[in-house]
C-alpha cells in the first residue's frame, strides 16, 4: 500500500533551518550592499551641494557670457569656456575616427597572435598612463619636434592621444559584443568582410560605440596638465560672446587652467568665483554624459537583436 502524509498541508511548506539562514544571509547581503551604494552617492550629492551652496553669489548667465575684469577678480569665464569646447571637440574629431577604425582593424581583421596581443596589452596600458606624462610627450612631440607652437592645435592632439586608448578599448569591447552568427550569415550569403563591418557590426555596435567616445568628453574637459603644458593660456583677451575667438595656431583659455589660476594665483579674488567655474565645468561635463546616456537608450531601444 502507498505511504500516506499525516502531515498537515500547512507544515508540508515549512520552511527548513537551512532555508531560513540562507534567506537570513541574502537578506544581510542585499542591506550590506545597498548600504555601500550609498555610501558611495551620498559624497558624491555632498560635493555637488556644497559648490552650489558656495557658487550661488556669481552664478548667472552674465557670469558664463562675460569676460574676466580686474584682472580676473570679477566678470565672467566666456574665454575660458568657449576655449575649452575647442580643445574638447577638435581633439574627438581627431581621437574618434582613429580610435575606431584601429579598434575595428584589431577587433575585425587582425589575427591572434602574439603580436596583436602585444598592441592589445599597450592599448590597454596607456589608457592608464598620468595626464602629465601625456603632457611631456605633447610638448615634445608637437610644439617642438612639430613645430605647431603653443596652440590650440598642439593641446588638442594632446587630448586626443591621451583619449585614443580608451575610446579603442571601448569601441572593441562595443564590436565583440556582436553575435558571431550576425557575421557568419552575412559570409554565407556571400557578402565581403568589409559589407559585414559596415551593413552589420557597426550598425548593432554603434550604441556602444557612441556612448564611449562621448564619455571621453568629461577627461578632456576636466585635464589640466596637457592643455597647461602645450596650448592654455593665463589671460586672452576676447570680445563678449563672441563664437570664434580663436584661431588653430593660437593659445587659448580652459575651464580647468581658468580654475586652477584663479584659485591659487589670483589674490583677492571674490571667492564665489572659483566654485562657479567648477559648477560650470561640472554641468558641462554632466549634460554631456546625460546626452550620452539618452543617446544609448534611444540606439538600444532601436536595435534589431
Amino acid at each position: 500500500m502507498p505511504m500516506t502524509n499525516n502531515l498537515d498541508p500547512a507544515q508540508r511548506f515549512t520552511k527548513t533551518e537551512f532555508v531560513v539562514r540562507k534567506e537570513r544571509i541574502q537578506s544581510i547581503t542585499k542591506v550590506l550592499f545597498a548600504v555601500m551604494a550609498i555610501s558611495m552617492i551620498i559624497p558624491l550629492l555632498l560635493i555637488i551641494g556644497y559648490l552650489f551652496y558656495h557658487a550661488l553669489p556669481s552664478l548667472s548667465w552674465e557670469f558664463l557670457v562675460e569676460v574676466p575684469k580686474k584682472g580676473m577678480r570679477d566678470g565672467g569665464i566666456w574665454p575660458a569656456f568657449v576655449g575649452t569646447l575647442y580643445l574638447v571637440v577638435i581633439s574627438l574629431a581627431i581621437a574618434a575616427p582613429v580610435g575606431v577604425f584601429a579598434a575595428v582593424y584589431l577587433n575585425e581583421y587582425a589575427k591572434d597572435n602574439w603580436f596583436n596581443r602585444i598592441i592589445h596589452l599597450a592599448v590597454i596600458n596607456l589608457a592608464g598612463v598620468p595626464s602629465i606624462v601625456h603632457a611631456l610627450f605633447g610638448l615634445g612631440a608637437f610644439v617642438y619636434a612639430a613645430e605647431f607652437g603653443y596652440s590650440i592645435l598642439s593641446a588638442a592632439l594632446t587630448l586626443a592621444i591621451m583619449t585614443l586608448p580608451v575610446i579603442i578599448a571601448s569601441t572593441r569591447e562595443a564590436l565583440a559584443s556582436v553575435p558571431m552568427p550576425f557575421r557568419e550569415a552575412c559570409w554565407n550569403v556571400g557578402a565581403s568582410r568589409w559589407q559585414t563591418i559596415r551593413a552589420v557590426v557597426v550598425p548593432n555596435s554603434i550604441s556602444g560605440i557612441l556612448t564611449g567616445i562621448i564619455l571621453q568628453v568629461s577627461r578632456a574637459a576636466g585635464e589640466t596638465a596637457p592643455v597647461m603644458f602645450t596650448g592654455a593660456v593665463f589671460y586672452k583677451a576676447v570680445e563678449r560672446g563672441e563664437l570664434f575667438p580663436y584661431q588653430l595656431n593660437e593659445q587659448c583659455m580652459a575651464l580647468s587652467m581658468h580654475l586652477y589660476t584663479v584659485a591659487t594665483q589670483v589674490p583677492n579674488v571674490k571667492e564665489s568665483i572659483p566654485y562657479a567655474t567648477a559648477v560650470v565645468l561640472l554641468c558641462s561635463v554632466l549634460l554631456v554624459n546625460a546626452g550620452a546616456i539618452a543617446l544609448r537608450v534611444w540606439l538600444r531601444n532601436h536595435k534589431k537583436w
